[in-house]
């Protein structure tokens, strides 16, 4: 049985029943599976049943395959696959098949609007050129893998307008060769991404340094698309927008969702692309002017990744299951499950938004109307302020003025409201007007 997303007041009931859905039990299940098959090295065994990557894809494939029995075939599962040489990459031991295991749930109303949940299926030990050794990856990255199948299990229960992707990717360890695979893909097939959400650890709570938290988690993200152009560069020297790109706008919803309706987990957004120096699966997106971001464990703990398994100096090293707590990994997966449902449930955010009011008391917006959209939402804060701290419903129009709003003291953008309430991701003015 599904069902369809509708509104109540100022809150989606149904939100809390997808967050309540999320089992801790079923990602513990999951994360033991995975971490069984004793290495997931993307060069690891291909043949076994019991050992190896290609045991683990194919497992995954089947769970994803009786996902979709369970809510009458609502998932298209398949493989995307991408070969993958040894010469000119050195983190390549041997030519092979990359390959991703995807899961599409088709929305009602705009089946090419697409917004991505991702997690890695591929582990690595110390030695990354090493695919024969112990590398069981239980929290790098079998919880992001166990939580997106996790939010498929749980969202499959739902219809949604957009289409929502749940995907394993391959070959992270070695250069990010499964995103960057299947954001090829993607642009090849024209989908409208809506945003990428890559899992990466998301069942840690304690940290190298022994800090302790299991409510804190990061959202990395990058401040402008790598493919604007220079003109739109130019324009941000006098009109503002250094930390409001696409990715970043992401950030802020899921910031935003998590609050309203998880406030005892504390979002961190991270002004960066990535960890320092280090990269992540929705960087591939990124680099194609794609939405991603990386949601994350905020308290990393080094001793457990990319680590033999051994113990020197009385310390245990190495990525092994009982290090992971799956409570938290519940939490991490039922933000992504709500803010998944969110954006698949919102109309187009408007796609042409043009702001004016220079050296006038107020503030003035014109827009193109987007299908599905019952209204609008601005929405403005101080140039300082990480997030949207102030808005203003407006109604089924294209245009409007905020009177007593200094322009040269805000920021603002413009949200599409649905009738079923949801909104979409904040458009951050494209255009300038004069009157």
């Amino acid at each position: 049985m599904t069902t369809t997303i509708s509104f109540y007041g100022q809150s989606n009931t149904q939100l809390y029943e997808i967050i309540d859905a999320v089992s801790a039990q079923s990602i513990e299940k999951d994360i033991q599976t995975l971490a069984d098959f004793g290495t997931r090295n993307t060069f690891s065994d291909t043949i076994s049943e019991t050992r190896g990557i290609g045991a683990a894809r194919r497992w995954i494939k089947q769970e994803f395959e009786t996902i979709s029995k369970n809510c009458n075939n609502c998932l298209d599962v398949f493989y995307q696959k991408d070969f993958v040489t040894k010469e000119g990459n050195d983190r390549v031991p041997h030519d092979a098949w990359v390959v991703n295991v995807v899961a599409v749930q088709r929305g009602t109303k705009y089946p090419n609007r697409y917004v991505i949940m991702s997690g890695d299926i591929d582990s690595r030990a110390s030695n990354t050129m090493d695919f024969t050794i112990d590398a069981p990856g239980a929290n790098d990255n079998a919880s992001g893998m166990a939580g997106t199948m996790e939010a498929a299990r749980v969202l499959t229960n739902y219809k949604f307008e957009s289409s929502i992707v749940y995907v394993g990717l391959s070959g992270e360890e070695q250069g990010l060769f499964g995103g960057a695979g299947l954001a090829n893909y993607a642009k090849e097939n024209n989908w409208d991404i809506i945003g990428v959400l890559n899992n990466d650890m998301i069942g840690n709570i304690k940290g190298v340094d022994g800090v302790i938290d299991n409510r804190t988690f990061r959202i990395f993200s990058e401040p402008v698309p790598p493919t604007e152009t220079e003109r739109q560069r130019k324009m941000r020297r006098f009109f503002g927008g250094e930390v409001d790109g696409i990715s970043r706008q992401l950030a802020r919803y899921i910031h935003k969702t998590t609050r309203t309706y998880m406030p005892e987990m504390n979002p961190m957004m991270v002004y960066r692309l990535d960890r320092f120096g280090r990269g992540g699966h929705h960087r591939p997106f990124n680099d194609l002017g794609y939405a991603g971001v990386r949601i994350m464990e905020a308290h990393e703990n080094y001793n457990q990744q990319h680590q033999d398994i051994r113990e020197e100096n009385g310390i245990k090293y190495g990525d092994v299951i009982e290090h992971v707590n799956f409570d938290y990994a519940k939490k991490l997966t039922a933000v992504n499950a709500i803010n998944l449902a969110s954006l698949a449930s919102a109309p187009p955010a408007p796609d042409k938004v043009a702001i004016g009011g220079i050296v006038q008391p107020s503030a003035k917006f014109k827009w193109d109307k987007v299908d599905g959209a019952t209204g609008y939402k601005i929405y403005w804060r101080d140039t300082t302020s990480p997030t949207w701290d102030h808005s203003k419903y407006v109604g089924n129009v294209s245009e409007y003025t905020l009177d007593g709003i200094v322009i040269d003291n805000y920021f603002f953008g413009i949200a599409s409201v649905g009738e079923n309430g949801y909104e979409s991701v904040v458009a951050f003015p494209n255009a300038v007007f004069r009157d």
